[in-house]
């Protein structure tokens, strides 16, 4: 329905695949939420169900990056006009990437600028502490080198990772039969206490790292559903100590800006 509001199904059929949008980091705020003069659904609509990837997400400008907040939290954008309000749906898996600083050189003493450390600090801040927060995983990841393209392949390929996956999947969709809830990620609530809360250990790391890392309670929420899909990934019943410190591995500081 969203790709026939916004023209885009090819030869009026359905689409049999979940969206992947990628925009490039000159787009507008209309054309990454929606808007113009007639509305049309933006990209996080246009990725409903799907994924919306942005590469290079520093070079965004941080308006835009920051209308996507809102659509974030609520799964969906309203648009108001003087002779009209649309409101499209916007639940996606928000996927972005972005190098440590502007000349993308900064662990590389021999490559880096001139301004290391400082460039790294100052490209990073463009984006905002809220926007952050609302990332579940924040995953550095190491330049690849010549040496390692000819390394043999990992003993565990895509094939062994999606079959992993779709197993935490079936178990997710088990428990929460009934509920009108899909994924770990819709857990809020009543439902993310009765079916995310840690062992005894794993509140104790949690109570602890809250404190020490200053977690927003948004932040606090994503922790639980990570560790939750941890375990489901482990295939756990629980939540343990272990799953709540791996996830609190991939969640960085927000900066306070």
């Amino acid at each position: 329905m969203i790709a026939s509001v916004a023209g885009t199904l090819e030869g009026g059929r359905l689409m049999r695949t979940r969206p992947f949008r990628a925009p490039h980091h000159s787009a507008s705020m209309p054309a990454l939420v929606g808007g113009g003069l007639r509305i049309r659904p933006g990209e996080v609509s246009l990725a409903h169900l799907g994924v919306l990837f942005l590469d290079e997400l520093p070079e965004f400008q941080r308006a835009v990056l920051d209308s996507l907040r809102q659509p974030l939290e609520t799964r969906e954008v309203s648009i108001a006009r003087a002779n009209s309000h649309v409101t499209f749906p916007a639940n996606v898996q928000l996927v972005a990437a972005m190098n440590p600083c502007r000349c993308g050189h900064l662990g590389d003493a021999a490559l880096a600028c001139s301004r290391a450390p400082r460039c790294a600090a100052d490209y990073q801040a463009k984006i905002s502490g809220p926007l952050l927060d609302r990332s579940d995983l924040h995953v550095e990841v190491q330049a690849v080198s010549a040496a390692d393209l000819v390394l043999r392949p990992p003993s565990e390929g895509s094939a062994e990772v999606t079959s992993r996956v779709d197993a935490a999947r079936q178990v997710q969709s088990a428990r929460l039969a009934g509920t009108g809830l899909r994924t770990n990620a819709d857990l809020d609530g009543d439902a993310l206490t009765a079916f995310a809360s840690p062992d005894a250990a794993g509140q104790k790391l949690l109570a602890q790292a809250a404190e020490a890392m200053r977690l927003s309670a948004r932040g606090y929420t994503r922790i639980l559903r990570v560790a939750r899909t941890i375990a489901d990934l482990a295939g756990s019943s629980d939540v343990g100590r272990i799953h709540i410190a791996e996830a609190l591995s991939y969640r960085r500081q927000a900066p306070r800006n």
